[in-house]
């Protein structure tokens, strides 16, 4: 880990890379927003945005642009290819088989989460707040993979950690309901509420849809100034980009 960057420690195969921004990445947004914005919605200029978007590409010396997506806490799951229409679909996850394609979710306190197959023949990306992952968007991702769950890597990216995140009754009866052993990724503080673990709760979710290899998830994006957090930092927080393409 640096604090320009984070690449993910796991075992993909060799034609698979994934990068994670933080706020000290290549970028031109200044105040609150300083200085590697990537989200065209967070209220920062556009022009701005896009100029950071052109930075981290050059940087990370990326095959193409990366393909965005309008994200909307739900389980959608587009297929991207050098062909794919331009402009950012509704969706929430991507998936693609297609070298030099470049995939990329934007969160700040969601989880971001990435995925292999164990040749490295299609990668994806999702977008896992906790509506999405409590609808089954890891599922809906894993089932637009070509290989059978336990052929695939998955990697958790940084999200609120579960000491910042404090939730009411509805978040935990909506995993609780699907799982009752998703109670233990929940501790009670005052009445009526818990600190979640959202990163436990994906490897659940993860675990129980056959997926053995599961790595990540160490990260607190509200406690750790090197990432944008919408729980710390309110309307004016930024976005980061979890990016995943193959050679």
């Amino acid at each position: 880990m640096t604090e320009t960057w984070l690449f993910p420690d796991w075992p993909a195969a060799p034609q698979v890379h994934a990068a994670v921004t933080t706020r000290h990445s290549p970028g031109q947004s200044e105040g609150p927003y300083a200085r590697c914005n990537l989200g065209l919605h967070s209220g920062e200029n556009t022009a701005v945005v896009q100029a950071n978007r052109n930075a981290v590409q050059a940087a990370l010396q990326l095959p193409a642009a990366p393909h965005w997506l309008r994200q909307v806490h739900g389980t959608t799951v587009v297929h991207r290819g050098a062909q794919a229409p331009g402009g950012e679909p509704q969706a929430d996850a991507a998936v693609t088989d297609t070298s030099g394609t470049v995939l990329a979710i934007l969160t700040a306190d969601c989880l971001p989460a990435l995925f292999c197959t164990h040749d490295g023949h299609a990668v994806a990306a999702a977008h896992a707040g906790w509506r999405g992952l409590a609808a089954g968007v890891l599922e809906a991702t894993l089932a637009a993979l070509p290989a059978a769950p336990a052929q695939v890597l998955a990697w958790l990216g940084p999200c609120i950690g579960a000491a910042s995140y404090e939730v009411g009754a509805e978040v935990r009866e909506a995993f609780v309901a699907h799982d009752p052993a998703a109670d233990a990724c929940f501790a009670a503080t005052r009445p009526g509420h818990w600190l979640c673990d959202l990163a436990a709760l994906a490897r659940l979710r993860l675990h129980g849809a056959g997926v053995q290899a599961i790595y990540g998830g160490s990260f607190d994006t509200c406690g750790d100034a090197r990432w944008y957090s919408y729980r710390r930092d309110g309307k004016h927080s930024g976005r980061f980009a979890s990016l995943i393409w193959r050679e």
